[in-house]
Parts: C-alpha cells; structure tokens; sequence
C-alpha cells in the first residue's frame, strides 16, 4: 500500500499498510529516514489506535525519536531507548536579572565544579571527571530509597552489579544534556537541567534489548528492524523489564532532583546571597513507558522523546543552547495521547554538525550566553536543531506556553 497523506486537525496523518501515524510536523523538517521507521512501529501487531509523531521528531535507533507509542500487551525496550527515564526539571527562584553580576562566568565554574558532568576519554587509572570518586553524603541519602529494590535487580541481572550506579547519581553526563540558568519575561531567574538515568540505565535498557531480540530468534518472529523486537505481556522478561524500567525513571528523578540541590546551593554560595528557590518547579520524563488510558484501553503509553501533557499538566519544551526554551501546560489532546515534543530536535546528526558549523558560528550563535565556545560542543550547536518556534508553532493544540525562558549560562558535559 501506498503512503496517503491525509490533511486533518492541526496535524496529518500517514498510513502505509500499518495503524496511521499522525505527525505534528507542519513547517517543521521531517526526514525520509524518521518516516520510514515510523512506518515500521505502525505495522507492530499491537499498536493500540495509531502512532502520534511530535514536531520535533527525527531518527531515532529502532524507535523515533519524539513519538508516542501506545501498545497492547507488549513493548519495546529500544522505543524506550538506553537513556530510561531522561527528562526535565526547571525551578523558579526569586532572583531576578538585575541580581545577577555582568559576568556570569563566576556562577558557571561553581554549577560545574557542583556538579561532575561529561566524561573522561582515558582513564588511565584516574577517575571518571562524570562521577563521583568520594559520594557525598546527599548523594548517598537520595541513593537509600533506591537501594534495596536495586539489589533485587541486581540478584535477578548479574549485569547491572558492576555498573555506574550511586556514583552517576547526582550528575549531568554528555551529549544534549545540561545545566542552565535562565532568565523569563519578567527577567525572573530560572534553573533548567536534562539528564536521565545515566550509566545504570543504559546498561538496563541494553541488556533489555538484547534478551527481546533473543526472545525473537528463539521464537522465529521476523521483525522490519530487529530494535522493534519486544516483549510479550505475561511473559518472565516483560515483568523483569518493567520492574527495572520502573526503578530507572526513579533514579532519573532523582538525580535531576539531587543536581537542581546542588545547583541551587552553588549559585547561592556564588552570589552571596540567600534567595528563595522553587517557587514553581517541573520535573518530568520524556523518555519512558506509562500505564495509562486512552479509548477505551489500558494500554502501556511509549514515549521517547516526548512529553506527557494532560488537562492542566505542567512540562518543559527547551531549545539548544542558543535559542529559547518554554515551560507549559499540557491541553490534554486525546490525538496525541495527551502529547507534547520534548525539544527542538535534532535536524543535523553529530558528524554532520561538527562538518557544517564552524567554531566562529558556533561561538556567533552563543555570544549571549557564558558557555563552553570549543569544537567540542559544536555538535550541540543551535544550527544542528530545528528552529523551536516553529516546533511550538505546530503543537499549538497540544500545550499553551506559560513560560519563555531564555539561557544566561549553559553547562555542558
């Protein structure tokens, strides 16, 4: 069967010879690649209604990044990804614009020096720059409500016992994730951060993948793409990965939590002076499976890359490191299964960025914001995702902006 596209509502709709796909996509790119493996997720025997597509989406490894999943009575390890529970969390302080010093690079080096992030290449018998070597004492009582059921875990996979654990708990990490200090409409001082669950959540969702693609040899099912293999509801393996699915998107709320402390702490200690913190705050997932329902089912929601946004439900959309950033509130939009993209999402790959940018681009692009200028960085660059504007432009029915933040300081690992 042929793709029909179908103009309905504020977005359209895709079928080819599996459930629709409905995409949020006007005005924003949306490559061939990303389509195609939509399509593939569509014709999964178990996808409850249709697949919903965020306007940020793009290709992902076996699952796009920024769709919405709903299955019924199976799921996915890769369309959940390695980086379990990855997400937001943004507070509102009571400082405001005219409080913080010109030079913002005194409050940069205290977050970083607060909080390990990135990653060291050669260890060499050194530690890891991303972990802690001494966990200090509030990292080892946010790791307490976490211990006991990641020793089950541990008893039942003997591959998550050597893994970065309570040491990755309390840090940033690479890639896209970061640290920022923001400023809103009102000039009102804003801490943003994205990190999930780090090293033990990615040796989770791996070994996962790896025991559904087995389940799928053994079971001669062919699959479009061997990441679609999944695991059957009722099944030993469904349970073991929905138990430790559940305790990663703890430990990544957490986490976020216990680096917001230490951010908070650290730009009190920079400043001088005490200000009051989370006057609002927001602390959600965007990469993770939920038990929720929608038509008339019980179904196990998939979100990778996106955010949940029911009636009223608070969420954070941030831009690259350059542009704009938006705290909402959902809309509660049935289409999407109450649904919001994550970011900007990505229109480069990190080779391709680090290709076609160059430095002083790079450094033109953030010249208002104190934040690593390298060539290391240059793959996060704001001209390798799409134009956020128009991503909330698309998803006007999905969420109503509350919030505009826009980065005075960016940390990066």
């Amino acid at each position: 069967m042929s793709e029909v596209a179908i103009t309905a509502a504020a977005y359209e709709v895709m079928q080819d010879g599996g459930v629709p796909i409905k995409t949020w996509t006007r005005g924003v790119p949306f490559e061939q690649e990303a389509k195609q493996q939509l399509k593939n997720i569509s014709r999964m025997p178990f996808i409850h209604k249709w697949v919903a597509a965020m306007p940020d989406v793009h290709l992902g490894k076996g699952a796009t990044i920024g769709s919405v999943v709903p299955t019924l009575g199976a799921v996915i390890p890769a369309a959940v990804g390695v980086d379990i529970g990855c997400g937001m969390m943004a507070v509102k302080t009571s400082l405001t614009a005219a409080q913080l010093p010109d030079n913002l690079a005194g409050i940069r080096d205290a977050i970083e020096k607060a909080v390990p992030h990135g990653r060291s290449k050669r260890l060499r018998g050194k530690r890891d720059k991303g972990a802690w070597c001494n966990v200090p004492n509030d990292v080892t009582a946010a790791w307490a409500p976490l211990a006991t059921q990641f020793a089950v875990l541990t008893q039942k996979h003997s591959v998550l016992k050597n893994t970065n654990n309570i040491n990755h708990l309390g840090t940033l990490g690479t890639g896209n994730h970061f640290i920022e200090v923001c400023l809103d409409e009102q000039e009102r001082v804003w801490f943003m951060l994205h990190s999930g669950s780090r090293g033990v959540g990615n040796r989770i969702g791996t070994h996962f993948i790896e025991v559904a693609k087995k389940d799928m040899e053994r079971w001669h099912i062919h699959l479009p793409d061997s990441d679609l293999s999944y695991l059957p509801e009722g099944s030993e393996h469904f349970e073991q990965y929905v138990e430790a699915v559940d305790w990663a998107q703890n430990f990544a709320r957490i986490n976020r939590e216990v680096m917001m402390a230490r951010v908070i702490t650290a730009v009190t200690q920079a400043l001088g002076t005490a200000f009051e913190a989370r006057m609002e705050a927001v602390n959600c997932h965007h990469n993770y499976v939920s038990r929720e329902h929608h038509y008339g089912k019980d179904v196990l929601v998939t979100r990778k890359g996106a955010v949940r946004a029911r009636q009223g439900e608070m969420g954070i959309i941030p831009g690259s490191m350059g542009a704009r950033s938006f705290i909402v509130r959902g809309l509660g939009n049935a289409e999407s299964f109450c649904s919001c993209s994550h970011g900007a999402g990505r229109v480069m790959s990190r080779t391709k960025a680090k290709q076609m940018v160059s430095l002083q681009e790079h450094r033109a692009a953030t010249a208002d914001v104190e934040c690593r200028k390298d060539e290391g960085v240059i793959d996060e660059t704001p001209a390798a995702y799409k134009p956020i504007d128009k991503v909330m432009q698309a998803q006007q029915d999905l969420v109503e902006i509350v919030y505009t933040l826009k980065q005075v300081v960016c940390v990066k690992g």
